[in-house]
């Protein structure tokens, strides 16, 4: 089986070419993404013909879990589509059928060399359904955007104010004041993926201001833990924080694997652009 390694900023993936919808991917995916037995990724994304878009696209966690979206993948995604010629090689648009949606991403070009794509990742979504998250049923009915912009969980006696809004999959934004290297990410990470209010778990990302224009972050990731970067959770910071009145409409997010741009006029779709770049091709033997 041939595949290819990509990356988006550090956020790592392994490619694979397929019309097998069949196979138990979920098993593959944890062999596959294992840092010592395996490849080694944060992902497994498979690429396979649509009906509905250009490309369909289906990702996996290291823990075996299927994602409903995937920024940094899907730009990795796009830049294959362009490279193997599942496009034509002149087109500056593409749709990619994903399990959280359709996805349009626009393709930046200088001659035959691709030198930008940006993907429109979708509307963001306060609905506690669509997030999702439990609330208490007094709560339910109309819930406005601020509820979703403040809402109080408990995590081991500590209570985290957190900035709940989906991108196609779920995030929790935390903000601090502190530099984001000094949270402790890897105890309260997992604890917050995991919090009963989340029913299908979420990402959670830990996020400081720095200017209008700047944000640092970290991200833990649902299925995979920390991670370099994440294109959702990026999107989440930047609709969370313009929300908040901290930043402008056009955002750079600095993460440990590198810098993605993400940009919002306040109601239509979320732009984010960033790397992608292939490491290397190979053959899975197992």
């Amino acid at each position: 089986m041939r595949f290819t390694k990509m990356h988006g900023a550090g956020n790592d993936f392994i490619l694979i070419e397929t019309n097998n919808g069949k196979r138990d991917w979920s098993k593959l995916a944890i062999a596959m993404c294992h840092r010592r037995f395996g490849i080694g990724s944060d992902g497994l994304i498979l690429v396979m013909p649509s009906k509905k878009a250009d490309v369909r696209m289906r990702m996996f966690n290291p823990d075996g879990s299927e994602a409903e979206a995937c920024g940094n993948g899907t730009r990795c995604l796009v830049k294959y589509a362009a490279e193997e010629g599942l496009i034509d090689a002149r087109a500056r648009e593409l749709t990619i059928e994903t399990l959280g949606g359709l996805l349009r991403a626009k393709l930046g070009r200088k001659g035959s060399r691709i030198t930008e794509i940006k993907i429109g990742m979708g509307k963001p979504r306060f609905k506690p359904d669509e997030i999702p998250v439990t609330i208490a049923p007094e709560s339910r009915g109309v819930v406005y955007i601020k509820s979703m912009l403040g809402f109080p969980v408990n995590v081991d006696g500590t209570e985290l104010t957190l900035n709940l809004v989906s991108m196609g999959n779920p995030h929790a934004v935390y903000f601090t004041n502190e530099p984001v290297n000094n949270f402790p990410l890897a105890q309260i990470g997992p604890k917050v993926e995991h919090h009963s209010v989340f029913p299908r778990r979420t990402n959670f990302e830990v996020a400081r201001v720095l200017s209008r224009s700047q944000i640092e972050v970290r991200v833990w990731e649902r299925g995979a833990g920390e991670t370099l970067a994440c294109g959702t959770g990026a999107c989440a910071v930047g609709v969370a924080a313009q929300l908040h009145g901290f930043t402008d409409k056009r955002i750079d997010i600095n993460l440990p694997g590198g810098t993605l741009s993400v940009e919002w006029d306040g109601i239509n779709d979320v732009f984010l652009s960033g790397p992608a770049e292939t490491v290397f091709t190979g053959e899975w033997l197992k």
